[in-house]
């Protein structure tokens, strides 16, 4: 990365400089100066404590990514709707994890996108930023390197990486807008369920309802937290499963996964903070339920 100083920037530190002006955190900045990286001014290695002069030329080359040992790239294909040279948007297939996990060492995206790294001869291993469940699909983030990732985690944390979801779920909401604010917690009687509870951590889920179908709801959902599970615990809580959640007590008559895609993604650009905004349609799978409902 290479970066010109200009009046504005001139007579601070270096550190200040990539640490408050361009995104770096204090861990991605001790990558690079002791992991094999550099940061030249000018073309001459300087410390973090050096003093910047308008017009200098700021560089830093970032050490190669170490990829875990578990974290196999694999000939799987993508659906990519978006990629440069710092973030991937991707229409995450259902019944796909994200990541390897003992449950499923392989098959995920993960060993999916090094395979597409590696295609590019890119030395990058696996950030994710927006991350969903095995089988939820649609638009997903992943910031393609160091530099990237620490930028876009300072945005999610501060709310600034939004996303939509649609949902099929049963029955009718009423009022058909509203707001969820119920702790979520795990159940203590499952490795994999979670439970509104008091003690629970904070969870809040907007849902506005677009259309009924039969028996069932399309729904749109906001999360202003993001709780494991968040969507499909909060509905439940309702009386309202989603369409095949039969963890939440959905059935599966007309489709045997969550109902739950994400429809829409927006965020700052982090190299040019440009605004980026992406939509998709429902999965098939989940469309199909209208007409079947009906």
């Amino acid at each position: 990365m290479k970066w010109m100083i200009t009046e504005q920037h001139e007579n601070i530190l270096l550190r200040e400089y990539l640490i408050e002006v361009r995104g770096f955190s204090k861990r991605t900045l001790a990558t690079v100066k002791h992991k094999g990286g550099k940061i030249l001014v000018n073309s001459i290695p300087r410390t973090v404590r050096h003093i910047l002069a308008k017009d200098d030329i700021v560089e830093v080359i970032f050490p190669p990514e170490k990829r875990s040992d578990y974290m196999i790239a694999e000939a799987i294909p993508l659906s990519i709707v978006y990629e440069d040279d710092d973030v991937l948007v991707i229409n995450k297939q259902p019944y796909m994890a994200t990541i390897p996990s003992r449950h499923h060492p392989s098959r995920t995206l993960a060993n999916a996108i090094l395979y597409h790294y590696d295609q590019q001869n890119l030395p990058y291993t696996v950030h994710v930023v927006t991350r969903l469940d095995r089988d939820t699909s649609g638009l997903l983030l992943i910031a393609k390197h160091r530099y990237s990732h620490a930028i876009m985690f300072r945005e999610q944390q501060a709310g600034h990486v939004n996303r939509k979801y649609q949902a099929v779920i049963e029955g009718k909401l009423e009022p058909e807008e509203g707001r969820i604010s119920q702790p979520i917690a795990r159940d203590p009687h499952s490795i994999l369920k979670r439970i509104v509870e008091p003690a629970g951590q904070d969870a809040v889920t907007n849902y506005c309802s677009l259309e009924t179908w039969g028996d069932y709801s399309l729904v749109e959902i906001k999360l202003e937290t993001g709780r494991t599970h968040q969507i499909r615990v909060h509905m439940a809580y309702m009386g309202h499963p989603l369409a095949g959640d039969s963890l939440y007590g959905g059935n599966q008559k007309y489709i045997d996964r969550q109902a739950l895609h994400c429809t829409e993604l927006s965020f700052s650009h982090p190299t040019t903070q440009e605004t980026m905004r992406f939509t998709i349609p429902l999965a098939e799978d989940i469309a199909k339920i209208k007409e079947a409902a009906h």
